[in-house]
């Protein structure tokens, strides 16, 4: 395993502080909500997106493309067992949202 390089830690500090950002944004409208001030509209539509983080995003996109995957496949591979699994996928994606 090849140690990180300096860009890479770079990278990985950009993305903790966009994840800090969102935390922190979430963390202001809930607070104002509390206090029963009002949240701007922006405010109200950020605070589903700064609940998810970027590895569950990143999850959320591998499922598609595995559903994706599936689907386009199920013509070729008449399988019960990979249709199964497609089910149990989108399944997983639709309770997730």
């Amino acid at each position: 395993m090849k140690a990180p390089t300096k860009e890479d830690l770079i990278n990985a500090i950009d993305r903790s502080v966009e994840e800090l950002h969102r935390h922190i944004e979430m963390h202001h409208c809930l607070m104002t909500s509390i206090l029963g001030q009002r949240v701007g509209e922006r405010g109200l539509k950020a605070l589903p997106l700064a609940l998810r983080s970027p590895y569950e995003e990143k999850m959320k996109r591998a499922i598609e493309e595995a559903i994706v995957t599936l689907e386009e496949s199920r013509k070729a591979f008449k399988s019960k067992r990979l249709e199964a699994l497609r089910k149990r996928l989108t399944k997983v994606l639709i309770e997730s949202a």
